[in-house]
């Protein structure tokens, strides 16, 4: 007998005697959850007829609808992802930026492993309850305890194709090939490559497929070229329409899938995001501050360096080479308060005791938060102030337009519009719809959003 077949079969099994035993089908309103985000999600994509969304907005109109989601901070995709799957904030899944600080500047790697969440997630706690899962695309979910995995990671090496690690990395073995057989034909980087909204119709084809032959209780999907649009464009261009509307279609494939697999009285649809964006016109380089006051310095390839800033989107968060090094905390204190006032007015300083607050990095100092339409740059040199262009994420979640977005429609869900919520309270809210023992570490449950 097939090995997939045979443990997906005792994983039925094993469900079946879960609800027998505990009268699950009284507390689980869903059976089927596909979660979905949208790089780059903003509310006035269902809010505002100038979007070519008919999917979206037909969401809003049927189901559930957040005028704005607070995202964390620095707010970026990978910890923002992890947020969604854990409900907990940055301190707690350990997931701080897109890439790890590197003192010698990044090498490339980005968060992909699952391992390195340091809370459960919903997908635990449904492999626990011997549920099916599936996912595609989702960041950090290499090695994740997922039946049917496609995950988001990419080679360094540049002689390698883009879509060779997620071939390899795939689960179970042959996965990718299936797919590739069964819903898309033959892909190659070109195919999902997120300047065209063909990567997103691609992935929307995956995941209609793995609905159909699979139905997962639970599935998680990214789409990502509407953020890739809107870094080049801004908050609106041409091809931030047309990746939007590319990513509406890809949302109603699934929609369309889910009942052509006979489950849609069954099945709840979420699309959230990780963030907004916010236009720039200018970038600022707070390393170069640290660099004209001996704190930073570079040698060849070699930074030698007392503190430094690591800059995730717009903000930067300030790292020291010795934890306890008060004197140098001091001086970078002093250089930012004797800063002019034409300077100082573009950011603020976020001390440890508001970072705790809002859940960031444990291990930065302190943190520079911009104005909008400042970005921060990791630059060593040049001009402090520098011009820039297109869009950008990363800021503290305290203004609208780096909020994101929340739509629900389905079993189990009301109808109604919720002003704001967080991102850390979207698993419980999957796990209410799924039955699932899980405790959220900063998540909250609104019983509102549920039928009665």
């Amino acid at each position: 007998m097939n090995h997939d077949f045979q443990r997906n079969i005792m994983k039925k099994i094993f469900l079946m005697i879960c609800m027998i035993s505990s009268f699950r089908t009284f507390s689980q309103p869903s059976k089927h959850v596909v979660l979905i985000s949208i790089d780059g999600f903003r509310p006035d994509f269902y809010r505002e007829d100038k979007w070519a969304t008919p999917t979206l907005h037909k969401m809003a109109q049927e189901g559930i609808s957040a005028d704005a989601v607070r995202g964390v901070f620095p707010s970026v995709t990978y910890p923002s992802h992890t947020t969604i799957i854990t409900g907990a904030k940055p301190i707690k899944h350990g997931i701080y930026y897109n890439s790890p600080f590197m003192p010698q500047g990044s090498d490339g790697i980005w968060y992909w492993e699952s391992n390195l969440i340091k809370v459960p997630t919903i997908w635990d706690a449904s492999e626990k309850a011997g549920l099916i899962t599936a996912s595609v695309y989702w960041p950090v979910s290499v090695g994740a305890k997922i039946d049917y995995n496609i995950p988001e990671i990419w080679s360094l090496d540049k002689s390698v194709d883009r879509i060779s690690p997620q071939r390899g990395l795939s689960t179970p073995t042959g996965f990718f090939e299936e797919i590739e057989m069964n819903a898309t034909g033959k892909l190659d980087a070109e195919k999902l490559n997120s300047d065209f909204s063909s990567a997103d119709e691609n992935g929307s084809r995956m995941v209609s497929y793995i609905i159909k032959k699979y139905k997962p209780n639970l599935l998680t999907f990214h789409i990502f070229s509407v953020d890739h649009a809107q870094h080049g464009e801004g908050r609106d261009g041409e091809h931030v329409r047309l990746a939007l509307a590319g990513a509406d279609h890809a949302v109603n494939n699934i929609l369309e899938a889910i009942e052509q697999a006979g489950i849609k009285d069954s099945t709840t649809v979420i699309v959230t995001g990780d963030h907004g964006f916010a236009d720039i016109h200018s970038s600022l380089s707070p390393n170069v501050w640290l660099v004209q006051n001996n704190l930073m310095s570079k040698k060849g390839s070699v930074i030698e360096w007392k503190a430094q800033f690591q800059t995730s989107g717009a903000a930067a968060f300030l790292m020291l080479k010795d934890s306890k090094d008060t004197k140098t905390i001091d001086r970078v204190r002093s250089i930012l308060k004797a800063l002019p006032a034409s300077q100082q007015k573009l950011f603020r300083v976020v001390e440890r005791k508001e970072l705790d607050l809002i859940g960031s990095d444990p291990n930065a100092v302190l943190a520079l938060a911009p104005i909008e339409g400042i970005s921060m740059s990791s630059s060593l040199s040049g001009e402090v102030l520098k011009s820039a262009k297109g869009g950008t994420h990363g800021f503290y979640p305290d203004f609208q337009h780096i909020h994101t977005g929340f739509l629900a429609v389905g079993a189990g869900i009301g109808k109604g519009i919720l002003p704001m919520m967080g991102l850390e309270d979207i698993a419980p809210l999957v796990a209410k719809l799924l039955g699932l023992d899980f405790k959220a570490p900063d998540g909250i449950l609104y019983p509102g959003m549920l039928t009665k």
